[in-house]
């Protein structure tokens, strides 16, 4: 009996810390990441990859995946083939994994994902232990077997009841990425959901790039620059650096992106120095620069959503993971700190320059920033916070950004707020939209996109006291990949009638420019004065006679007319004696009017009633800043106080 008293106190001292650190949101950072890639090549995937998009979606994960990284891609369809073989992620391996990535096609017959699955978290690649496995997943259909309906049903219940419970008992991770609209969301969604992994629903091919890069970032966070307006700072401590631009071109143009570095020329994927790596693929630019210049790093050409600059540095932000739902039941806790050479920083002199922000982003670009310890920063140098619930169920980016001048980190993971009984909207991704630069300065301008299908409100979301746009503007320019035929088929038609060709139509217009230019040429003078000015007093005088005779009738007419009524006057003496006087009746008094008929004003208090910009708005105080234990309540009256941790960042909004 003793014996198992001594077992149960080694066992509590072994897992106590454990315990205690999921409960208090550690801030430190796993070891290094285990990642398996499972890619579909069903049949199914020649009409939604048309183009193999898959190929430099995966190549984009070669090259972000972190060196202490472990990997290997798998492919699947009736059968299941390692085509990269899983080991340590070093530069042979990124350059085997960009080359084989030219062997993913649309050939096999069926979807037998539940093997894939198998044959990718097969726990002897990680010494018997799936705890730290993070498999990235993408399909576009359904579980398809050899038979009919029933083993594809049979398969499926198989892949739930059996296969999924244990993954999520070994500890693995799922990140699943459906393609289109015929993707199997129901079931992708809960392989995510019961091993605690994220989903998202790629709306089309072009949509794979920044749906991937998402999933890496759920799966492995890695540290992050803010993109201030058009470019980044880098400071002294930064090793490497890599820049992942999405352009939003036609993937059959070619970059026309550039970098320019401190205090040096632009320079593109053509003449770029020796420590520069740059990859200029379908749909996004992919930069690394080892030991790069200290100082503000301007990017020059288009800057899509979804852009963002990864790093490599021995003096590091760390934060605690994001889990992929949250509820009120089980809170959202943050913990930050940082770190150099992996031990924990605590210096004041360091901390007290430091700004750290916690940051919420809706998926309709609504936001709000809450500055951590604003008074003082923490003894033990980490930044704890706690988000209990949201205004709302549904998919939100959280950021962390730290400014100290010349030194400046950014965490971002995406989140779902669960309330009990309600489904969380899915995060669709769309082809990454290309906004105006100069919009991307504003404070809390929205960087999302809309859900597929509905546009984003037309409304302007608000802070306390002040306005913001929405995401509508963005969703209206995302191009149409359904307009480019239509533009064809008008041409198709003419040609099919030569009684009206095309160059009929446009010589008049040709002709009708001519005529301009030779009546400016033709211009002379007459009597030393141009002809116009010639013409132009002749048309005045003839309008002053006009003015002159009419005046003369007009005042004719008044004369004739005063001698007339002159003539019909009557005089006294045409005034009869026997005549009474005329009867004068007084006017009736006006009737007493109903007081709410006659004050109309009276409604004005009413009409703020029927506003509901008031209630729809979405600002820092939809975030329930009464959960937030150093906050004071808020109201409009000490709106503008200094005291309210919420509130619109005067600082330049970092990305």
């Amino acid at each position: 009996m003793a014996s198992m008293k001594r077992i149960w106190m080694v066992w509590v001292m072994l897992w106590l810390p454990v315990w205690a650190a999921a409960q208090d949101g550690s801030a430190e950072r796993p070891a290094g990441a285990d990642v398996r890639i499972v890619v579909d090549i069903s049949g199914s995937m020649k009409e939604t990859d048309p183009d193999n998009l898959r190929r430099p979606a995966v190549r984009l994960l070669a090259r972000l995946l972190p060196s202490d990284a472990s990997a290997g891609l798998w492919t699947f369809g009736q059968y299941v083939n390692m085509l990269v073989p899983y080991g340590e992620v070093t530069q042979a391996w990124r350059d085997t994994m960009v080359a084989r990535s030219e062997d993913i096609n649309s050939v096999a017959l069926y979807t037998n994902l539940g093997l894939a699955l198998e044959k990718a978290t097969d726990d002897w690649l990680s010494n018997g232990s799936l705890a730290n496995t993070q498999v990235i997943v993408l399909s576009d259909g359904k579980v398809d077997v050899p038979g009919n309906d029933t083993a594809d049903a049979t398969e499926q219940r198989r892949i739930l009841n059996t296969l999924l419970p244990d993954l999520a008992a070994r500890g693995a991770t799922i990140h699943a990425v459906g393609l289109s609209e015929r993707a199997d969301v129901e079931m992708l969604r809960q392989l995510a959901r019961d091993t605690g992994g994220s989903f998202q629903l790629a709306q089309n091919a072009e949509a794979l790039n920044l749906a991937f890069a998402n999933a890496l970032n759920t799966a492995v966070p890695q540290q992050q620059l803010p993109i201030e307006g058009d470019g980044f700072s880098v400071d002294s401590g930064v090793e490497e650096f890599t820049a992942l631009i999405f352009s939003g071109r036609d993937p059959a143009q070619a970059s026309g992106l550039k970098l320019a570095q401190p205090e040096g020329e632009p320079f593109g994927p053509d003449n770029v120095p020796d420590n520069v790596r740059w990859a200029a693929e379908p749909g996004y630019d992919l930069i690394t620069v080892t030991g790069p210049a200290a100082g503000r790093w301007q990017i020059l050409g288009d800057l899509g959503q979804g852009s963002r600059v990864t790093i490599v540095s021995d003096l590091a932000m760390d934060v605690s993971q994001i889990p992929a739902e949250f509820s009120e039941q089980e809170p959202l806790s943050i913990a930050v700190r940082f770190t150099e050479d992996g031990e924990a920083l605590t210096n004041p002199d360091f901390l007290s320059v430091m700004n750290v922000s916690l940051s919420i982003t809706a998926s309709d670009g609504r936001a709000g920033t809450k500055v951590l310890a604003p008074e003082a920063p923490p003894e033990d140098g980490v930044y704890r916070d706690a988000v209990p619930r949201l205004p709302a169920a549904g998919r939100y980016q959280i950021d962390v950004v730290a400014d100290g001048g010349t030194f400046s980190r950014k965490f971002s993971a995406m989140t779902s707020f669960r309330v009990p009984g309600e489904e969380p909207p899915l995060e669709v991704v769309s082809e990454p939209l290309v906004p105006d630069l100069s919009q991307q300065i504003e404070p809390l301008v929205a960087e999302g996109l809309s859900p597929v299908g509905e546009e984003a409100a037309p409304s302007e979301a608000s802070l306390p006291d002040e306005q913001v746009e929405a995401a509508g503007e963005e969703t209206a320019v995302q191009p149409s990949t359904e307009a480019e035929p239509n533009v064809d088929e008008p041409a198709v038609d003419s040609a099919d009638e030569p009684a009206e060709p095309e160059p009929a139509t446009e010589q008049p217009e040709e002709t009708a420019v001519s005529p301009e230019t030779d009546v400016e040429a033709d211009t002379g003078t007459l009597l030393g004065l141009p002809i116009w000015m010639l013409a132009a007093g002749a048309a005045g005088l003839v309008v002053m006679a006009g003015l002159v005779v009419f005046a003369i009738r007009q005042k004719k007419a008044r004369e004739e007319a005063e001698q007339a009524a002159a003539a019909e006057r009557e005089t006294l003496d045409d005034l009869d004696d026997n005549d009474e006087p005329p009867v004068v009746v007084a006017a009736p008094e006006p009737e007493p009017s109903d007081s709410s008929e006659a004050e109309p004003a009276g409604e004005d208090p009413a009409s703020d009633d029927a506003l509901p910009e008031d209630d729809d708005e979405f600002g820092l105080e939809d975030f329930d800043l009464s959960e937030f234990d150093d906050l004071p309540d808020y109201s409009e009256e000490d709106n503008d106080s200094d005291a309210d941790d919420w509130g619109k960042d005067d600082k330049t909004p970092k990305k």
